[in-house]
């Protein structure tokens, strides 16, 4: 029987087999049957919206003595909770913030979260014994600054539709749910998602080091909500060490959301790792839910997402109307999409809210439809990006294979 040991002793002289989970789906897809000695390890990812997002920080703000305590503090508008240190007469702050707080509409914790990743100016205000005191700050001030999920890479999720008639503001939508049954809302990297890789947590458990947003980190255990049918994870990292590529906001009807990834190694040891590495997006339960009341009425699979539907969005100037406003442009959910510039791809997640809103057709996007009552519902929006989640598995396949991440 294989061991953890010795596959990490095959790393150590080059001779071990590390493979995405990409290559190996679309190596079973092909026909080819795979045994336990065929590969070593599997690296899986997802990237998308994760509510459960939080960060810890502890910021200086001015000299000690400055203020008795904190009584309120935001970054860049966004509240923070201080405490639950009260850090009293220090002149810094201890403060939670949560990925789903915002200030005002189209900025929230998510953004906060990338600007630190990336190194940009945050604007610190606090509210202290009727005084305030401002200061901006970088992550290379915040002593402490660590990304912690309470729920994150769930099994898989839900797709929702409205059945109602009136438009629902909801944040899995982007400019509310139309109905009744008019489009789908979809989230979740199927067959490349962790944990849908190790449905039974026999390997991505309290301890299991993984990424967080590009960053190292660990698991600290299954995630609130999480359940025998759908599991999730809690996991850390720090902040200082994320790539903003693979974190950042995501603008709803119902106000701004967080884009959290994450990525493990699965080790291969036997064949019921293999079986449970080998499960396709055809295979994986997508329920179809109203989104009135959350409970399943109707079935689809990851098939109808990620099978036969385009990837990326695609946009031509050429067919642009140049619509003042650009509805497109106004509902992008991470501001990537600007009339006649085209997209940004360092911010576009190819939700398809653009190609989906688009009144000249200048942008299009295959993705994919769901049948609900024997009726076709198109699919307008994806709050999961399975692009970044495949780069994250390269990314921790060169780290491996570097002996830069160790496999337990």
């Amino acid at each position: 029987m294989k061991t953890i040991a010795g596959i990490e002793e095959r790393i150590r002289d080059g001779s071990a087999v590390v493979l995405t989970a990409a290559e190996l789906k679309r190596r079973i897809r092909e026909g080819e049957r795979l045994t336990p000695e065929d590969v070593d390890v599997v690296t899986c990812g997802t990237c998308g919206v994760m509510s459960g997002t939080a960060a810890v920080l502890s910021v200086p703000v001015a000299q000690p003595g400055t203020f008795f305590r904190a009584d309120t503090v935001s970054l860049n508008g966004v509240p923070a909770f201080p405490g639950p240190c009260p850090n009293e007469r220090l002149g810094l702050v201890d403060m939670v913030v949560y990925g789903t707080s915002h200030s005002g509409q189209r900025y929230g914790g998510g953004h906060l979260i990338a600007d630190l990743a990336a190194g940009k100016d945050v604007d610190v205000l606090v509210a202290a014994g009727g005084r305030e005191i401002s200061r901006t700050v970088t992550i290379e001030d915040c002593t402490v600054a660590r990304l912690l999920t309470t729920r994150s890479a769930f099994k898989n999720y839900t797709a929702y539709v409205n059945r109602e008639p009136s438009e629902v503001r909801t944040i899995f939508s982007a400019a509310g749910m139309r109905g009744p049954c008019a489009e789908a809302s979809v989230s979740g990297c199927g067959e490349i998602n962790p944990i849908e890789n190790d449905p039974s947590l026999r390997f991505i458990r309290a301890g299991t080091r993984v990424l967080v947003n590009g960053a190292p980190g660990f698991v600290m255990g299954e995630g609130t909500r999480s359940t025998p049918e759908k599991p999730n994870i809690m996991a850390f990292a720090d902040i200082s060490e994320m790539n903003p590529r693979y974190c950042g906001g995501f603008v709803t009807s119902a106000g701004p959301e967080c884009i959290t990834s994450i990525a493990a190694a699965i080790p291969v040891l036997d064949d019921a790792g293999l079986s449970a590495l080998s499960v396709l997006d055809e295979a994986i339960a997508l329920p179809v839910a109203d989104i009135s009341d959350r409970r399943p009425f109707a079935a689809a699979t990851y098939g109808n997402v990620w099978q036969g539907t385009d990837r990326r969005v695609t946009y031509d100037p050429t067919s642009c109307l140049f619509c003042e406003p650009c509805v497109a442009g106004g509902l992008c959910p991470t501001g990537a999409f600007a009339t006649g510039k085209g997209i940004d791809t360092a911010l576009c997640v190819s939700c398809g809210a653009c190609a989906a809103s688009c009144r000249g057709g200048a942008v299009s996007g295959a993705l994919g439809t769901i049948t609900v009552g024997g009726r076709r519902v198109p699919i307008t929006l994806r709050q999961s990006d399975r692009n970044r989640a495949e780069a994250l598995c390269e990314d921790l396949r060169q780290r491996i294979l570097g002996r830069g991440f160790p496999v337990r």
